[in-house]
């Protein structure tokens, strides 16, 4: 009953009907001026008291919801689901460290001088073997012909003379391939570039990879005598392609079997990240396989270093261990249709089993969150990966909308920790200090965890928080923000307040209309701090704000809706999105 009464009150009119509400600008340095101008009419005094009742009720409203600035658009709080602080990117040895290790480099020396003249020599036989292979060959949507693919068989060896010169002079394997009858399709983790080498000498499979590839010297040529399947996994039709391209192939035995690294990018092998679907969405049977790197002074993971600096240690090092093991085949449930979800979820388990080894929600979006992170000069960057794939299953956020948060949030300036403080909030959202302003960021502090150190401000003076205590990490923001645009109401929020705002109804807010209608709630703004606020919704820059405009910077900053609370909070948003959904 009383949140059936609050809601109620919520949709009363703001102003009035007898009321008329007149703003005018402040200069940078005086307090902007509101007037209240009542109107009195014949038969107002005798409505004066239900009048005064109705500001009542509303400021009682308002005062019971201002600490959820979001619950007028359905949201009753949100809980950031426990995430790892694990980087399963990271490299353990980045950097030369140790006596031994370094004197070890001095030994190796004249090691590596003919290490490196071994690959140049395997990368030019093998190419010249490959580019034979490949020549006349114009019909790539059929397989190899035999005698071409025993060409091949010459650039295969030059693969295992490239992992003989890298230091794998032996390969410990367990377990035995099944026969391509059996498993068509092989799915393996993925540690460093030596596992598509390794595959390559071992079995010469179909392998599915990006685009960009193909276009890189010598290893282009090789991957398209591999019969590659390419896909661009920022695109929906380019990965339905690839689908049914590895279905077709996998489906016929003239093409040798297909592999995948259902992970999508190279992990230190620690932990096992979440897989991508294609592997599974055919529903053939599938033979996992676990490759280990076992090492004590040099992880040979292809993680935060460079390729040449990796290349680099593994040349100088006396022998690299490398192990692969063979699991059994895995085929999808015969009793049900089983889900592409659900097969993928069992074969990442029996791996997981295998390697002794977690299994995390992180994905490749993770990696383009480490990358953005590396772009931007941070130290450490476990605290913006956010195991994204449990956060896209629950929010549907695409990787490009979490690259877009991670840049606003990284221009908030993080410390080494990746925290953020509550004044650098306000000023990259174009915002001042004000009671509603602690509350959007209040908001934020969802989990209460501990991580979060910001606890004590809900009832705390208005003063300018403490900044040691007004702080949260870049995964909160990232849930928070996500939560508040994927509100059902939250289309139909942007669409009033733009609405509202333009006052003259030309489809288009002046700066003098968006100065009235953000005065409103954030007392004293100067008329330079509202250029800021309007340059940050004027997306296009042409000195007016169309919906677009509005609509766009709002989805990329959703927790500034809150500053338009005032202007829909007499509007039945359900009601009328309702209506359009009848429409």
């Amino acid at each position: 009953m009383a949140a059936a009464a609050t809601i109620s009150d919520l949709r009363r009119p703001l102003i009035l009907s007898n009321t008329h509400l007149t703003h005018t600008f402040a200069d940078d340095n005086s307090p902007s001026q509101h007037i209240l101008t009542i109107n009195d009419h014949p038969g107002y005094n005798n409505n004066i008291n239900n009048n005064n009742q109705d500001l009542s009720r509303f400021a009682g409203a308002f005062a019971r919801t201002e600490g959820n600035p979001y619950e007028v658009i359905g949201s009753d709080g949100f809980e950031a689901p426990v995430s790892t602080t694990v980087d399963p990117f990271r490299n353990l040895t980045p950097k030369i460290e140790g006596v031994y290790e370094w004197v070890k480099m001095v030994v190796c020396v004249p090691i590596a001088l003919v290490r490196v003249v071994l690959f140049g020599l395997c990368i030019v036989v093998g190419y010249v073997a490959t580019k034979l292979a490949l020549c006349g060959w114009k019909d790539s949507s059929n397989a190899m012909p035999r005698w071409r693919c025993r060409v091949m068989y010459v650039t295969r060896l030059c693969g295992r003379a490239i992992l003989f010169s890298f230091g794998y002079h032996w390969i410990k394997r367990k377990g035995k391939p099944a026969p391509r009858e059996i498993a068509p399709m092989l799915v393996s983790n993925h540690v460093s570039y030596i596992d598509p080498i390794f595959f390559f000498y071992e079995a010469c499979p179909t392998i599915v990879t990006s685009e960009s590839h193909d276009s890189m010297p010598f290893v282009g040529v090789i991957i398209r005598a591999m019969q590659v399947i390419y896909v661009n996994r920022f695109s929906y039709q380019s990965r339905k392609q690839a689908v049914h391209e590895i279905k077709r192939k996998a489906s016929t035995n003239t093409y040798p079997r297909v592999l995948l690294f259902p992970e999508g990018t190279t992990t230190n092998g620690r932990q096992l990240i979440s897989f991508q679907l294609g592997a599974f969405i055919p529903g053939l049977p599938i033979q996992p396989v676990v490759i280990r790197y076992p090492h004590v002074h040099f992880d040979q993971s292809w993680g935060h270093i460079s390729l040449p600096a990796l290349m680099f240690r593994m040349f100088m090092q006396f022998h690299n261990f490398m192990e692969v093991e063979y699991l059994p085949v895995i085929s999808p449930s015969q009793n049900h249709k089983e889900s592409p979800a659900r097969f993928a979820e069992r074969t990442g388990r029996a791996m997981a089993l295998a390697l002794n080894v977690a299994q995390t929600y992180h994905s490749f979006a993770d990696y383009a969150l480490l990358s953005k992170a590396v772009e931007a000069g941070q130290e450490r960057f476990s605290p913006f990966m956010v195991e994204m794939a449990q956060v896209q299953k629950l929010y549907q956020l695409s990787s490009s909308e979490a690259v877009g948060f991670l840049g606003r949030f990284l221009a908030m300036n993080p410390d080494n920790s990746g925290f953020v403080q509550y004044q650098d909030f306000i000023r990259v959202l174009r915002l001042k200090h004000s009671r509603l302003s602690e509350h959007i960021f209040g908001f934020i502090d969802a989990d209460k965890d501990g991580s979060i150190t910001f606890k004590e401000y809900m009832n705390g003076p208005v003063d300018v928080p403490n900044s040691d205590k007004f702080v949260f990490r870049f995964y909160v923001f990232l849930v928070g923000s996500i939560h508040v645009l994927k509100l059902p109401l939250f289309p139909r929020a942007c669409e009033a307040a733009f609405n509202e705002s333009d006052e003259d109804k030309d489809h288009y807010i002046s700066l003098m209309e968006f100065g009235g209608s953000t005065s409103a709630v954030i007392p004293d703004l100067t008329t330079s701090e509202i250029q800021a606020l309007f340059e940050l919704f004027d997306v296009d820059g042409d000195g007016r704000i169309s919906k677009d405009d509005f609509i766009t910077c709002l989805r990329r900053n959703p927790l500034l809706i809150a500053h338009f609370n005032h202007l829909f909070m007499h509007k039945d948003l359900d009601a009328e999105r309702g209506l359009d959904e009848m429409v």
